[in-house]
Order: C-alpha cells, then sequence, then structure tokens
C-alpha cells in the first residue's frame, strides 16, 4: 500500500493488462500500449480486430510473431519513450509495426529504426491490419476462435473507457495533437450508447468517457438527434451523460472544457438516480488571463471561480480534478503567484502538473522568453506542496463519513478501492485492510473513513 501522490501525469493510461495465452500453433501478435487512455481504447480495438481473425494475443515479445506498438506523441518526452519502447520491441523480437500518434511523423521514426515493418497513424485501424497481415497470415481455427461478446479489454473488467470522438478544435499553442488526430469527429450517440449497454451487460461497473473535449460532443454534428429506445436522443454531452447514467454503472467524465452548458450537467450529477459521478475533469492548465492568452486557451480564471463556485452551489459533492502547466513561456513569478492564489481559492480536489516542455511541431516553441528549468523546478514544487495540503485538508474532512466504494484489487494486506472521488490510476485510493476477504474487484460497497493521508483514505466495511 502507498502513500505516494496520485499520477501526476493524468494524460497517461493504465498499464495494459493482457489475458488469455494464445492456444498451440497460433499466429500471435504482441502489443505495447503508450499514451494516453485514448490511445488504449486504440489498441483494444486494434486486438478485438485481430483477435476475431484469429490471432492470438501475447503478454511478451518473446512469444509474438509479431508486436505492435502503440505511440504517443504528446510531449518530447513521451516520443522519446516511444522510440525506446520501438527499440527494445525490435532487439527483443525484430518484427515490429507502429501506430498511434507518433506514426504522424513516418520519417521520425524510421530515422531511428529503419527495420520496422510498417508505420501507420492514430486510429488508423485497417491499415494497421493490413500490415499485420502482411507480416503474419492470419490462420483462423472457427470452433476456437471465437470473439468474446465483450471483445478485448486492456483494463480490468470492471471499468473501462468510452471514447464518444476524436480530434479537437482548439487551437491551444503547446499542443500538436490537433494536427495528429484532426478536427473534432464525434460518434453518433446511439453508436455511443450501444456499446455502453453493452459494456455494462458484459460485468462493466464503471464507465470512464474520454476524448479530447468532452464538452464539445457534437458540435461537429450540430447535434443530430439519433433513434434511441423508443424515442431520440441528441448527439451532445447533455443527452448523452443523461442515457449513460441509466445504465446501472457509475459514468466518469474526462477533459471536460468548462464551457457554459457545462453547468447543465451538474444537476445530473446532483441527482442519486442518475448514475452519472459528482466528478469533473477539467484541464484548467493556469489562472493568468496573459498566460492563457499566450496559450490560446478557450477560458479565463476568474471567471472559471464562478463557474465552479456555480458548481458548488448545485451540487456541493462535486470533485474537481484539473491539470496545469507551470513554467509556461513568458510565465513570470507575479503571473505565477496569481496561480497559487486562484488554487487557494478554488481548492480543486485532485490536480495534476506538468512543467512545460516545448515539442516539436508547437506553436508556443517560438515564443519569447522560455523560463529557465530550474525556475520552472521550484514553481513546480511549490505548487504541489499547495495541491498536497489542499487535498490532504480535503481528505481529512471526510473521517467519519460514510462512501461507496469500488474494488478495484485484493492482496494478502488489503482490497484497494476507489470512492466515486476517484478516477482509477490518476488519483487515490481507499484501502481496507479488515474483514475484505470476501471482497471481489468490481463489488460496490458502503464503508466508513477511519484514517486519511495526503492522497490516500483507510476504512472498513460499514456494518
Amino acid at each position: 500500500m502507498s502513500t505516494n501522490p496520485p499520477e501526476l501525469r493524468p494524460d497517461l493510461a493504465p498499464r495494459a493488462r493482457i489475458g488469455d495465452a494464445p492456444r498451440p500453433g497460433q499466429p500471435t501478435i504482441g502489443m505495447v500500449s503508450l499514451g494516453c487512455p485514448k490511445a488504449l481504447v486504440d489498441s483494444e480495438r486494434i486486438l478485438t480486430r485481430l483477435r476475431a481473425e484469429g490471432y492470438g494475443i501475447s503478454p511478451d515479445y518473446s512469444g509474438a510473431d509479431a508486436v505492435i506498438v502503440n505511440t504517443c506523441g504528446f510531449l518530447d518526452s513521451a516520443k522519446a519513450e516511444s522510440l525506446e519502447a520501438i527499440g527494445e520491441a525490435l532487439t527483443e523480437n525484430g518484427r515490429v509495426i507502429v501506430t498511434g500518434c507518433l506514426g504522424a511523423e513516418p520519417e521520425y521514426i524510421t530515422g531511428t529504426h529503419p527495420k520496422v515493418l510498417a508505420v501507420t497513424g492514430p486510429h488508423q485501424y485497417e491499415q494497421v491490419l493490413d500490415a499485420v497481415h502482411s507480416a503474419v497470415p492470419p490462420d483462423p481455427n472457427p470452433f476456437v476462435d471465437l470473439l468474446p461478446a465483450s471483445g478485448v479489454s486492456l483494463t480490468p473488467r470492471h471499468y473501462s473507457y468510452l471514447k464518444i470522438s476524436e480530434g479537437c478544435n482548439h487551437k491551444c499553442k503547446f499542443c500538436i495533437i490537433p494536427d495528429m488526430r484532426g478536427r473534432l469527429m464525434s460518434r453518433p450517440a446511439h453508436a455511443v450508447l450501444r456499446e455502453a449497454e453493452k459494456l455494462v451487460e458484459s460485468g462493466v461497473r464503471e464507465l470512464l468517457v474520454i476524448s479530447q473535449d468532452t464538452s464539445a460532443y457534437g458540435l461537429d454534428r450540430k447535434y443530430d438527434t439519433n433513434p434511441w429506445k423508443d424515442g431520440e436522443v441528441r448527439s451532445h454531452i447533455l443527452d448523452l451523460s443523461r442515457e449513460l447514467g441509466q445504465l446501472g454503472a457509475w459514468v466518469r467524465l474526462h477533459y471536460v472544457y468548462p464551457y457554459p452548458h457545462v453547468r447543465d450537467l451538474i444537476p445530473l450529477m446532483a441527482d442519486p438516480s442518475n448514475g452519472l459521478l459528482p466528478y469533473l475533469d477539467i484541464p484548467f492548465q493556469h489562472a493568468h488571463p496573459d498566460v492563457l492568452k499566450r496559450m490560446a486557451r478557450p477560458a479565463a480564471g476568474s471567471k472559471t471561480l464562478d463557474e465552479i463556485a456555480a458548481w458548488r452551489d448545485i451540487c456541493p459533492d462535486i470533485t474537481l480534478r484539473s491539470t496545469f502547466i507551470v513554467g509556461y513561456p513568458g510565465e513570470t513569478e507575479s503571473e505565477f503567484r496569481t496561480l497559487l492564489d486562484w488554487m487557494d481559492e478554488a481548492r480543486l480536489d485532485r490536480v495534476g502538473c506538468f512543467k512545460y516542455e516545448n515539442v516539436d511541431g508547437a506553436r508556443s516553441n517560438d515564443l519569447p522568453d522560455h523560463v529557465p528549468e530550474e525556475v520552472k523546478q521550484e514553481r513546480w514544487d511549490r505548487f504541489m506542496e499547495k495541491a498536497q495540503a489542499i487535498s490532504e485538508a480535503k481528505l481529512q474532512a471526510k473521517v467519519g463519513q460514510q462512501l461507496q466504494v469500488i474494488v478495484d484489487e485484493i492482496d494478502d494486506e488489503a482490497a484497494t478501492c476507489r470512492s466515486w472521488a476517484d478516477a482509477p490510476e490518476i488519483d487515490g485510493n481507499l484501502f481496507i485492510d479488515e474483514g475484505f476477504e470476501n471482497l471481489k474487484p468490481g463489488d460496490l460497497v458502503t464503508v466508513t473513513v477511519d484514517e486519511a493521508s495526503d492522497y490516500d483514505l483507510w476504512g472498513r466495511l460499514a456494518s
């Protein structure tokens, strides 16, 4: 059990979990999935298609006939990690197909690793399959290679990511994701709801809604209506959330920009009959208006404080998570202090933080007055010290309360659980270290909180 801070890089997905061993003689493909939850969903779709064609999925390089590396290109450090993973796969296996965000720059990859078999960009499923077919022809056995109804999942069985759109229409100067993944392209509402319904039917207890810009969902479709059940549903985040919340699972929204219509979601979160959790993951990035302007962000710090106050008026129990960038080009000490003061007022529950770094192709690289590395580190330390103190105070206030939690893992020492205030992998945990022996992953139980640390809670099953 750990009391370390939750993952401070919330753009990263959980480590992929690969289950069933391939049958003897079955052609097998290994998968290395890097980057964000959206990339993990892409990996699941690729593997689901391959599994349906009779391929086995290998959890390691050595047992595979070829390896797919799904790359990340979000930051230069992520690009370096992707190149390292490709090199490791080439060394351990030798037959490597590259896909994902870094695949949008094939020369960047082949310049370092010319022996890769193929390079494809993000969500280019057909091209990935073509490359696999070329490298390892399929050999399906129709009697044993039957695809499970739920497809291939790389997360634990009781929660699943649900991608509702691709791409982004924003032009934030530090980000190149729109260049790699394109403009906003929303899935039809009925297609999202059908997938969600199937996931819940297969045992998923928590749906994590993801996209590049969740609150813009449906804008590109002009919020069209789609047939659903005995009526219709708009491709709009409000309608989608209302319907998702009726499926009998927890529903958690990630990557929500604070547009005015987000306020319409809060009554749903306050309604106990709806499964939409009172949890918003909103990437504020900074609070000073001049920094936000240099970032080309679609929000202002003072307005977001007003919005936060309005959300809390409607739903006092709402949990707010966000990410911030410190050391952005031109950030002055005064602008950074404004961010700290904003944090004192906003008192967010969960916080991640990046030190700014250049990314090839980002417009922010050309901004003047880049902040020295040692200043970035010093500001990051001060920011996280404040965020930790706020987190500690908020968790201490939960001691004595009863909370519903979902069980993630069981070991000899404890059951590792999460309340609705905690997203998997990136937020804190609640540990039950007595009387947990009969629990299993996916159980929803009520606990009484006994103890709190900076980021985690301990509790006992409520009698």
